[in-house]
């Protein structure tokens, strides 16, 4: 996952610091969107088994909808703009990590991304054969791509709450299994959950994804108009009929990810400001930045080549990671994990879809990524991160089997049935559950 910035800590502290200087700690911690995920999940599942139930299922049903004149028209539930609207923003996020995994992480090198790529496609073979043992060749069998997602956050959160004794290879293993199960996740949507195409509105998102990538090539920085033509591509792509959340990974392949300066220039130009700073300001009276116009040219010159010496790649991911990780992805859980237990616990979870699901998740995700892992590694084509073991890649593969998000997003698409789809959210929840207890327990015992 992108790095998060911690903040420097100043001499003066004014009122509102106090007040919000314990939510800044809990939220700079790598654990807590699991646990903001995780109460979300639950405050869903008891509003839609409380006598609260009609009222949250309304105001999800609630229509929204945006014009601009007789041309631009979207109409749609409250659930639909956050499955559609939100995530976009997901994704994007998504689309950035991976670039920036291709480019410079564990995926730029093609010997070190070996293990993580077969354990991935492992990962995503295995459970998607046990969906089709349960399902067959029914209707029900369109779920497949349901068991095979992993929910990366979920994961690495579960990882940080262990502590220290954890190996950094193992976390950056996981990361890059995840990263290569998101990228199967955007192809799967792609390419077998899309039920119509609008030819002309697809040509016209190719047009903007087009344009986007001419202002890469102009050297255009700036997010601004990354942004407003991303907001164009999304609408095309929902009108074509391919699922606008797809928009956000075009977006972030658009993003530049180039360096306007170099290192040095950055010291050169950098010191240049700040030793304009360091003699302006003589007398206290002087070092007031409010009347000194002189100091304040010299702090924006600082922030400009600060800008220079950083890819719109790294601060757009950086800005963007806040807002996904302890808004937009906790807003998707509470939509969607509301689910109404009328017909039983029991009789869901003896429901084919909901076993397909559940057997993937918790035990063809850690079987498939142990068999490829210890295949690649046995045959030399690869080897373990230090200090990792099988037993923790075992860990590992257990984790991953907490499919949460992106696993309620595609079966989102993959069902329309309401009471088939609860039977399948009720799978993804245990399946996750059991998963983060079987992880937890393999893990804490390796030494």
């Amino acid at each position: 996952m992108a790095y998060c910035l911690k903040k420097p800590s100043f001499r003066r502290t004014d009122p509102i610091d106090i007040i919000i200087s314990p939510f800044q700690r809990f939220f700079s911690h790598e654990a807590s969107s699991g646990l903001v995920l995780v109460g979300c999940m639950v405050v869903a599942l008891i509003l839609a088994n409380s006598g609260f139930a009609k009222h949250y299922f309304e105001v999800l049903e609630l229509v929204f909808s945006v014009r601009l004149g007789d041309f631009f028209l979207i109409e749609k539930p409250l659930l639909l703009w956050i499955n559609d609207g939100f995530m976009a923003l997901f994704f994007l996020l998504v689309g950035l990590e991976i670039k920036r995994e291709i480019l410079v992480g564990e995926l730029s090198d093609l010997k070190a991304s070996l293990l993580p790529l077969a354990a991935a496609l492992g990962g995503m073979a295995v459970p998607a054969g046990i969906y089709l043992c349960f399902t067959g060749a029914t209707r029900q069998a369109s779920g497949w791509g349901v068991p095979m997602a992993t929910d990366i956050a979920f994961a690495l959160g579960v990882l940080a709450m262990m502590g220290r004794h954890i190996p950094l290879g193992l976390q950056v293993f996981l990361a890059a299994v995840a990263i290569v199960d998101d990228i199967a996740a955007v192809v799967l949507i792609a390419l077998f959950y899309t039920s119509h195409v609008a030819a002309a509105f697809l040509w016209m998102a190719v047009g903007m994804f087009g344009v986007l990538l001419i202002l890469n090539v102009l050297g255009v920085r700036s997010p601004l108009p990354y942004m407003l033509l991303g907001f164009g591509l999304w609408y095309f792509m929902l009108k074509s009929g391919i699922h606008a959340t797809l928009a956000g990974v075009l977006l972030a392949a658009a993003i530049p990810a180039r360096v306007k300066s170099s290192p040095d220039e950055f010291i050169a130009l950098a010191g240049k400001a700040l030793n304009r700073f360091r003699a302006i300001a003589r007398t206290p009276e002087e070092s007031h930045v409010l009347r000194n116009p002189d100091q304040h040219a010299a702090l924006l010159q600082i922030n400009h080549v600060s800008r220079a010496a950083e890819t719109p790649l790294q601060r757009i991911e950086h800005n963007l990671l806040g807002w996904v990780t302890f808004f937009i992805v906790p807003v998707f859980a509470l939509a969607n994990a509301g689910i109404a237990f009328e017909t039983g616990l029991k009789d869901s979870l003896s429901h084919p879809v909901c076993m397909g699901v559940l057997f993937g998740l918790a035990l063809g995700k850690p079987l498939g990524i142990v068999a490829a892992s210890w295949l690649v590694v046995k045959t030399g084509f690869s080897r373990l991160p230090d200090q990792v073991t099988m037993r923790h890649v075992l860990g590992a593969g257990c984790l991953a089997g907490i499919g949460f998000t992106m696993a309620l997003f595609i079966a989102n698409l993959a069902f329309d049935e309401a009471v088939l789809l609860g039977k399948v959210k009720i799978g993804i929840l245990t399946a996750s559950m059991v998963s983060w207890l079987a992880g937890w327990l393999i893990l804490t015992r390796c030494k």
